[in-house]
């Protein structure tokens, strides 16, 4: 009897595990095409070399790191910045942590290009940001830049 019981519970935790590992993939968004060219004329407008992602966002790795990189499901600690295009800082904070499913796209498809150690800068398009409803002192519509430090992988 001892061991069906154990069967079965092997058995649901299997399940489990897979179930999880199926929503482990990130949401596939890409930004429209006018909010791309916008936020492309603003780097070269301002000089900016950036690596231009297929989704619409632009990233420079200023280091990679060492060591395994995140995925949607990791959970990281970072220090970082939130600046809008006019240099205006709206958000910082040093050594939290966050679980990558819960950040904004940008964010998911962004910091995973890293290992712990490492450094970005991704300027992203509202579609991948807080898209036209903005949040708290950010403007709707607002193409960001986020300096970003990831400390570790959770």
């Amino acid at each position: 009897m001892n061991i069906k019981k154990n069967i079965i519970l092997l058995s649901f935790f299997f399940l489990l595990s897979c179930s999880k590992n199926e929503n482990c993939d990130a949401v596939k968004i890409s930004a429209p095409a006018s909010e791309i060219n916008n936020l492309r004329d603003y780097l070269t407008n301002n000089g900016i070399t950036a690596t231009e992602d297929s989704r619409g966002f632009f990233y420079t790795i200023v280091t990679a790191g060492i060591g395994d990189n995140p995925n949607i499901c990791s959970s990281v600690t970072v220090n970082y910045e939130g600046k809008l295009v006019d240099g205006t800082t709206f958000d910082s904070g040093s050594n939290l942590s966050f679980s990558l499913d819960g950040l904004i796209i940008g964010w998911q498809e962004g910091i995973p290009l890293l290992a712990p150690g490492g450094e970005i800068i991704l300027y992203l398009p509202p579609a991948l940001a807080y898209g036209s409803n903005g949040a708290g002192s950010i403007p709707g519509n607002s193409n960001l830049i986020f300096t970003i430090d990831l400390i570790k992988v959770n």
